[in-house]
C-alpha cells in the first residue's frame, strides 16, 4: 500500500482531485499485483496527452542495492487530458484483477504482463484515409 501511494504521489504531482481520488480508490487491488511482484517483468504504463510513463518496482535486496532506480519528480503532468493506467497482472489474477478494477474505474485496467504493451493506434488497422507514399514520385528528381 506504501507503494502505490508513494506511485500515486508520483503521478498526482501531490495535487488533489478526482485523478487522486480514482487512483486510490484502486489501493488494494494494486497493492495486490505489487506484492505479487509482477512489476518486475512488466510495468505500469500511464498514457496521457503528454509523454507516455513507464513504472516498475525494484524489490527484495536489489531494492536496497540498486542505484540505477530514479525516484525523482516528472517533468511533465503525466495525467494531463485523457490519462489512462494499464497495470502488468499475472495471467492467473488477470480475470479477478480485471472484475474489481471495472466496479473502480474506467480508466485503470489490467493486462497479462506476458502479452507485453501496446498503444491504441497500433492496434487499429489501415483506413482508406491513411497516408500513402508514392515512392516513385519521392525518388524522382
Amino acid at each position: 500500500m506504501q507503494t502505490w501511494s508513494m506511485i500515486v504521489e508520483l503521478l498526482t504531482q501531490g495535487k488533489a482531485g478526482q485523478a487522486r481520488n480514482e487512483l486510490l480508490a484502486v489501493s488494494g487491488v494494486v497493492a495486490s499485483i505489487i506484492s505479487d511482484k509482477v512489476l518486475i517483468d512488466g510495468p505500469i504504463v500511464v498514457t496521457c496527452e503528454g509523454p507516455r510513463t513507464r513504472i516498475y518496482c525494484v524489490y527484495d535486496e536489489d531494492a536496497l542495492e540498486d542505484s540505477s532506480a530514479n525516484e525523482s519528480a516528472l517533468g511533465f503532468d503525466p495525467l494531463q487530458g485523457d490519462w489512462r493506467v494499464s497495470l502488468p497482472c499475472s495471467e492467473e489474477d488477470l480475470s479477478w484483477v480485471q472484475g474489481a478494477l471495472v466496479r473502480l474505474s474506467s480508466r485503470i485496467t489490467a493486462r497479462d504482463v506476458a502479452s507485453g504493451f501496446s498503444t491504441s493506434e497500433e492496434e487499429k488497422p489501415a483506413t482508406d484515409d491513411s497516408l500513402v507514399l508514392d515512392s516513385r514520385g519521392f525518388l524522382k528528381s
